[in-house]
């Protein structure tokens, strides 16, 4: 009995095995794209996402916002932090060995590198609702899932956020038209947005 529950935990493990390679080697192809955009196409085309995300009522209306804080040529929604700083609380994740939490972002001064290299706000942990939290991605597709950094954290953190809307920003080569390897621990977005439309 022993040895048959060993072969089916096997078995339910090799799919698994699977997804994770071919998330892998997708991302690394996209990556390889994304890090070889020049400042300026950065900055052009997160304003094409931007504007869009403005017209959003989700955005309009929402009171906490998380961003992430852009790297390797990441969409660069730090514009929103001058435009809308006096009008709602943004904060910025801070990760630890095994998880994620939230603080606010009270202005660069009060960001310091963190476990990855990436800044971080050195504020208390906020433990309020998230109106609306936008997930950076390297690749998603046309139903809204998402093969991420690699880490794990987000998929982790919004388990628990079902208040939060959940937007993933990406430039379009970053779009695929066909379904992306996921797991059914990977979250699913409420909406992706490029530079040319929104999904969702």
């Amino acid at each position: 009995m022993l040895f048959e529950a060993q072969i089916h935990d096997f078995l339910a493990w090799l799919p698994w095995v699977r997804v994770r390679k071919e998330q892998k080697a997708m991302r690394a192809l996209v990556e390889q794209k994304r890090r070889i955009m020049t400042p300026e196409e950065v900055a052009a085309e997160s304003g094409r996402i931007i504007a869009q995300i403005e017209q959003m009522s989700a955005f309009r209306e929402a009171k906490t916002v998380l961003l992430f804080y852009p790297i390797h040529n990441e969409v660069d929604l730090r514009p929103l932090l001058t435009k809308y700083g006096d009008q709602k609380t943004f904060l910025f994740p801070v990760t630890h060995r095994h998880s994620m939490e939230v603080r606010p972002y009270d202005g660069e001064d009060m960001m310091r590198k963190g476990r990855y290299g990436v800044p971080e706000p050195q504020t208390q942990t906020y433990k309020g609702p998230i109106d609306l939290i936008f997930v950076p991605g390297v690749v998603f597709d046309q139903h809204c899932h998402r093969i991420g950094r690699g880490g794990g954290y987000y998929d982790k953190f919004l388990a628990h956020q079902h208040h939060a809307k959940k937007i993933g920003v990406c430039y379009t080569f970053q779009l695929k038209k066909h379904d992306v390897p996921h797991k059914l621990s990977d979250h699913k977005m409420d909406r992706v947005v490029t530079p040319q439309k929104t999904i969702g």
